[in-house]
């Protein structure tokens, strides 16, 4: 069962994955948040990101994100250049700043654009693919439009999110269609949602013993021990995850402060690594890290969690 860190935009950065391997072991394969083209290029902090030296020490693999051929094939050769090996395709993203454009989860039922990836796949052997989808953008079946392209190519694994995009990340799991989806695909699944315990993973492992991992993302920034409780077969007490997680989160802030410039900087950086912890550390402790203004505040927020 291999397990799979789900990209965040602002959250999961090179540092983010560095200190979360040395923290909880490199048990999960990493991704970087999607990476697509700005006015026909390249974001390079996108590609910063991608070369960073503090990947070096975990198993990266580079997501991109595009609307038609053109942006595809580009982004395909442009990571080749910088040397990329694996690329993962992203066909699930549900933010309409993305699917407005015609990118994510609205590419699922696109006749045409499935058939290209299926094109560029076949044209790429030198690069390992995987793909990352939604079962559809507005009904749980679209994938039916795409499935039959993937089925005449290897990818390493698709990894499936059982909602549609108009769901975002809530309502109900349309477990039936990823049932379905999961005996007719010729590559490996991954199941990715909703993911938030190791009683979760085991749960999800009973439900669909045929997956070939699981992915998890918002679960492991509220819980970034979720992979290595499961691993070891022990879940940790509340006080030993916080301990850790506290540890965790003073080496970013560490970090980031090393290489940015200013209070005012730093906070803005480090507090939305919290965004998905409040169940873990507390609604006061999460309100306090919101509220905290500056270095010293943000300190005594941090605090509270194990007051």
């Amino acid at each position: 069962m291999k397990f799979h860190f789900a990209p965040v935009q602002g959250h999961t950065d090179a540092a983010y994955r560095h200190f979360h391997a040395k923290n909880y072991g490199a048990l999960t394969d990493y991704y970087t948040p999607f990476i697509r083209l700005e006015k026909g290029t390249i974001r390079q902090r996108d590609l910063k990101d991608f070369s960073s030296d503090l990947n070096s020490e975990v198993h990266l693999v580079p997501q991109i994100i595009f609307r038609d051929k053109d942006e595809l094939n580009s982004l395909v050769e442009i990571l080749k250049e910088n040397g990329a090996t694996e690329i993962d395709l992203n066909m699930g993203c549900p933010f309409p700043l993305q699917t407005g454009h015609g990118r994510g989860a609205a590419t699922i039922a696109n006749d045409q654009l499935a058939s290209d990836v299926e094109t560029t796949v076949k044209e790429n052997p030198d690069v390992k693919f995987s793909l990352k989808m939604r079962l559809g953008f507005i009904q749980p079946d679209e994938w039916k439009t795409l499935l039959p392209h993937l089925n005449n190519i290897h990818l390493e694994h698709i990894a499936v999110h059982p909602r549609v995009a108009k769901q975002q990340y809530g309502g109900e799991l349309h477990l039936n269609q990823f049932e379905e989806l999961l005996k007719v695909s010729t590559n490996p699944v991954i199941f990715n949602g909703e993911i938030h315990s190791p009683d979760d993973i085991r749960h999800t492992i009973e439900q669909f013993p045929d997956i070939a991992g699981i992915m998890i993302g918002r679960g492991l920034l509220n819980r970034p021990s979720l992979i290595a409780e499961y691993i070891s077969g022990k879940d940790m007490d509340k006080e030993h995850r916080l301990e850790l997680m506290l540890k965790f989160h003073r080496q970013l802030l560490e970090h980031y402060s090393s290489i940015l410039c200013g209070e005012s900087q730093i906070i803005s950086k480090i507090k939305p690594f919290w965004e998905y912890a409040e169940s873990e550390i507390g609604k006061k402790s999460y309100k306090a890290i919101k509220k905290a203004s500056n270095i010293a505040k943000y300190h005594s927020a941090v605090a509270s969690i194990l007051s």
